[in-house]
């Protein structure tokens, strides 16, 4: 795939750059969506040979995409499934294809490549090179999707929703939208404001389609998006509504697995009429909010039985609970933790990044180890709240030390956060939450690791240049106490995820 990867890599990424100020919103500003509509009809318009469930929001997309692909999947369908979130290991994860559940192939989209090049040469010559990466690659997934003669696509959007380039699919390839929840993530790139940001991603709601809702959401917040339903006369359907009942019950372990036990109960009787219960269902995705975006998924499978399509519950069920992604909510097994030098612990990696995603993975730490002995390695891109998220953490629950570091951000360094600078917010957010601290700039620090002291409660924040050093300095303070082992949590991005599973391929 070389070939493919210098050519995708050599175009405008704004994941590694970083998103300009109004590109995701339905003004002058924005994303040209007329350049991808003319990119769709050179090829043919494949995304009009399929029907597709469109996603948007700022945290849950790729989850609940998730969960509907495999729900879909084990029904029995040839599904296809496109996700904007980064990748782990191979940008391959970002197409799944058919029934096997598995990534497109090296050569499946390397032969696609060689095959439109000189298309996309000539298109790339007509719009005066500014064709991105991004709209290059959806492209290539709504051709292989075609190509396949998938039944049905889950596709999550990249950026907002209205000027999205996945946002060329019209009213009749739609089968449902759904938008997870909106929060001020990329608050810059889509207006400035959490009104703007809802109407950007009500952009995807098309002209009498179901429309799914996740949330919670704030009050005004959810009206923008139900008015905007309203004017396309499309029906509405909250997994957040009143009437649903959703609990985790316990945790358990499953195949050596930490899994979350729970009752997922389904009453929609406004706009469309459905119902569902299913009980004990063992989700390998941890926390409230992948029981609320598993929850959203059930709300899409029941909406696309409303439209007729064939989803049984018990196809629901074994989707929900064979769900399972790469970098959240992920546990390592004992034997991948000691290939990093961290025999004993526990490992959770989570691209948690936000500041209500950094909420949801202390109140998971909190359920699954109350009392466990917490050490994070941290790793953020420049555009994030690392104050609030630092806030969040250090309010959860009691963090023994805290590690930061940097990590490359699709293979650039230009959106990478400094340790230094990540120490200076996680220093305020202790003086603001008034937590003590020692920081590696402090003499009692070193005095801590020399003497195997406890701290005194005080959270240790030390600065690593790179993950070999983290995984040395994490070893050297969990073994402080001989036999009590910790967890130890790699977070911040999906990209300190990723190099720590890198690191364990070899």
């Amino acid at each position: 795939m070389k070939d493919f990867l210098d050519y995708i890599n050599s175009l405008k990424n704004y994941e590694k750059s970083g998103v300009p100020r109004g590109a995701g919103t339905d003004s002058d500003q924005g994303f040209d969506l007329a350049r991808m509509k003319r990119l769709m009809e050179r090829f043919g318009n494949p995304h009009c040979s399929f029907k597709a469930v469109h996603i948007a929001g700022t945290k849950g997309k790729g989850s609940t995409a998730a969960f509907i692909y495999n729900i879909l999947r084990t029904e029995g369908y040839s599904v296809g499934c496109y996700t904007s979130s980064p990748h782990i290991l191979t940008i391959r994860e970002r197409i799944l294809l058919g029934r096997s559940g598995h990534p497109v192939s090296a050569k499946l989209l390397n032969d696609l490549f060689h095959r439109i090049k000189p298309d996309l040469d000539q298109a790339m010559k007509e719009e005066n090179g500014c064709i991105s990466h991004f709209e290059v690659f959806t492209t290539m997934a709504f051709l292989l999707f075609a190509d396949e003669n998938v039944d049905i696509a889950v596709i999550e959007a990249g950026l907002g929703g209205a000027r999205d380039a996945t946002n060329i699919i019209s009213s009749s390839g739609l089968a449902a939208s759904v938008i997870t929840t909106v929060g001020e993530e990329h608050l810059e790139a889509l207006g400035g404001s959490l009104e703007t940001i809802a109407m950007a991603k009500a952009g995807i709601i098309k002209q009498g389609c179901p429309l799914v809702l996740g949330g919670p959401f704030v009050p005004h917040i959810e009206r923008i998006i139900r008015d905007k339903a309203v004017t396309m006369d499309s029906p509405v359907v909250s997994a957040y509504d009143s009437g649903n009942r959703c609990t985790v019950k316990s945790f358990s372990i499953l195949n050596g697995r930490p899994c979350q036990i729970c009752d997922i109960a389904i009453q929609v009787g406004k706009d469309l009429k459905m119902s569902c219960e299913l009980l004990d269902v063992k989700l390998l995705m941890l926390g409230d909010h992948q029981l609320q975006n598993a929850t959203t998924a059930t709300c899409v499978a029941l909406c696309l039985r409303n439209l007729g399509w064939s989803i049984s519950d018990e196809s629901i069920r074994s989707g929900l609970e064979h769900t399972y992604l790469l970098g959240r909510s992920q546990f390592l097994t004992s034997e991948e933790a000691e290939v990093l030098g961290l025999s004993g612990a526990t490992v959770l990696l989570d691209g948690a990044h936000t500041k209500e995603s950094a909420k949801a993975l202390m109140n998971t730490l909190r359920m699954a180890f109350p009392k466990a002995r917490l050490v994070f390695v941290v790793a953020m891109a420049s555009d994030k709240d690392r104050v609030g998220f630092a806030r969040e953490i250090l309010s959860g629950l009691h963090v023994e030390t805290v590690l930061l570091t940097e990590a490359s951000i699709a293979g650039g360094v230009t959106r990478t956060t400094p340790a230094s600078l990540l120490r200076d917010s996680w220093i305020k957010a202790s003086d603001e939450l008034g937590i003590g601290i020692v920081h590696d700039g402090m003499t009692e620090y070193s005095e801590l690791l020399k003497e195997q002291q406890k701290g005194d409660g005080k959270t240790i924040l030390a600065t690593e240049s790179c993950l070999k050093g983290c995984l040395r300095t994490a070893n050297k303070i969990l073994t402080r106490r001989g036999d009590e082992k910790g967890v130890i949590v790699f977070t911040g991005s999906l990209h300190i995820a990723a190099s720590v599973l890198a690191s364990l391929d070899g």
